[in-house]
């Protein structure tokens, strides 16, 4: 979890690639309606994100429920959407990528093919609650050393 640019996906695809686990980017769980609020630039409310997240429980419970490891690439930006994504499940483990926002700024400035732009990260910063029960992993590592930390800190 984290803000746009923090390396949600590519940390997640690495990371399940070498676990041979499954790989979900919550994006993909977006209406069309929400993508292009976000491409033209207007942060998502609570209701645009309503939909989303249940979206998303219904996969994590029918994961939970087939004994399928998965690793999702979700922004689970406050308290209430990760209480809603875990449920009752303690099998979900969170891990926070955080980094400075000039970093994660820059990554976004150079980014393209994405409906999520630069200026919209101070809403994203504005928004993210952080987790008091989670790894948290700082970004400015390489993506093979964040998954190694991840695996070592999580004994993956």
């Amino acid at each position: 979890m984290g803000v746009s640019g923090s390396g949600k996906t590519t940390v997640g695809k690495l990371l399940a690639r070498e676990l041979g686990w499954s790989f979900a980017d919550a994006d993909d769980f977006h209406s069309a309606a929400n993508k292009a609020k976000m491409a033209a630039g207007h942060p998502l409310n609570d209701a645009d994100r309503a939909p989303w997240l249940t979206a998303l429980r219904q996969h994590i419970e029918e994961c939970l429920a087939s004994g399928k490891n998965v690793v999702i690439a979700c922004s689970a930006l406050k308290a209430s959407y990760r209480a809603q994504l875990r449920g009752n499940s303690d099998a979900i483990k969170w891990v926070h990528l955080h980094g400075s926002p000039e970093l994660i700024r820059s990554r976004l400035a150079s980014r393209s093919g994405h409906y999520m732009r630069a200026q919209m990260l101070d809403s994203q910063l504005a928004t993210l609650e952080p987790p008091k029960h989670a790894l948290t992993v700082d970004v400015a590592a390489t993506p093979a050393e964040i998954v190694d930390q991840i695996r070592r800190a999580l004994h993956l």
